[in-house]
């Protein structure tokens, strides 16, 4: 029982000087992730959406899905933000097989990863530099957080992270927003102390170094439902569950209470159209109390271009390979629906 050690990687350093940001792009960067700080910060009212495939399976279906957000964004734009995902770690839940794009670019192929590397940061970088949207991913692995560091807007640490110190540590030395999720179990006081950790300045070693971080005012509970103990699904994003979450951040004495709310996973026990009517009753409670508004700051909603999720070696183009999603045509309705309710 032991590791076979391969290659040696090349450090983040190394890969972002082979694939840099223009300085246009650049400039982008900065000018969103003012505009979600603001968000996070209470200055603005806009309301964010992080949206897109569960994982980012494919570069060429993932780059049409953005290319139609970006006529979307700009119509909403007065009153929504819009941040994609770009999953690129995204494993199945098992960690059986298909691992993310990080692991295999070719989902079919034997896992790679530098080529893994070098396709996460070539997607990133297509969406920033042709449809000018900073992105969010999720943090499976803390160690690769730097590979893409310069180009996402958004970072997302999953319900089965939540509780590794890794994870809480290294959130709280990243520059932009980054969303706790409540554990599988449904346990609240896991994600409020990960958010406690994640905003608190710590010391400790990343990538072999020893470092100081500052601690990131914009960490945040995001709630995704749990399951209960016999294996059924509990959802956790009604009115008196916003209700409690404002209690706990109270008793927590955090300066700052947020929360982005997933549509999916177990609030909707897995049944992707229950989105649907899932964000209409979150911005309902937005409009019915005013604790609630404040708090509640965005939706996390899975898409793609087609409806549900495909078997191994349907080759379906935009239609996941992992969780179930809403598709095209109903995502571009519900957004619209979104806008008009806020």
């Amino acid at each position: 029982m032991h590791m076979n050690f391969h290659r040696k990687l090349p450090v983040p350093q190394i890969v972002k000087k082979e694939f840099p940001l223009t300085e246009r792009m650049a400039q982008i960067k900065a000018r969103r992730d003012e505009s979600i700080r603001a968000v996070f910060e209470g200055t603005s009212d806009k309301f964010l959406l992080i949206i897109g495939p569960c994982s980012a399976d494919h570069r060429e279906p993932v780059l049409e899905y953005i290319s139609r957000l970006r006529k979307i964004a700009d119509r909403v734009s007065d009153k929504i933000i819009i941040i994609p995902r770009i999953y690129t770690n995204k494993p199945r839940t098992t960690g059986q097989g298909y691992k993310g794009m990080l692991h295999q670019p070719d989902p079919e192929a034997k896992p790679d990863m530098y080529k893994g590397l070098v396709a996460i940061r070539d997607l990133h970088l297509a969406a920033l530099r042709d449809y000018d949207f900073s992105c969010a991913d999720e943090m499976l692995y803390p160690d690769n957080y730097r590979y893409l560091s310069d180009l996402l807007a958004y970072v997302a640490v999953g319900a089965r992270s939540v509780e590794n110190q890794q994870h809480r540590l290294t959130a709280s030395g990243i520059e932009v927003p980054v969303g706790m999720k409540n554990p599988t179990g449904g346990d609240l006081s896991v994600m409020m102390n990960a958010i406690v950790a994640a905003q608190s300045s710590h010391t400790f070693i990343y990538r072999g170094w020893e470092v100081t971080s500052d601690g990131n005012p914009c960490a945040h509970a995001i709630l995704r439902g749990y399951l209960d103990y016999s294996g059924r699904s509990v959802s956790n994003y009604h009115y008196e569950d916003l209700l409690r979450v404002s209690e706990l951040y109270e008793t927590s004495k955090l300066a700052n209470p947020l929360v982005i709310v997933d549509t999916n996973h177990n609030n909707s026990g897995k049944r992707y159209l229950e989105q649907i009517r899932i964000a209409k009753d979150i911005v309902h409670s937005r409009n019915q109390n005013a604790d609630i508004k404040r708090l509640v700051k965005g939706l996390m909603i899975e898409s793609y271009l087609e409806d549900g999720a495909q078997g191994t070696g349907e080759h379906v183009f935009g239609r996941s390979i992992t969780d179930p999603c809403l598709g095209w045509e109903k995502t571009e309705q519900l957004i619209f629906d979104i806008a008009e309710k806020l």
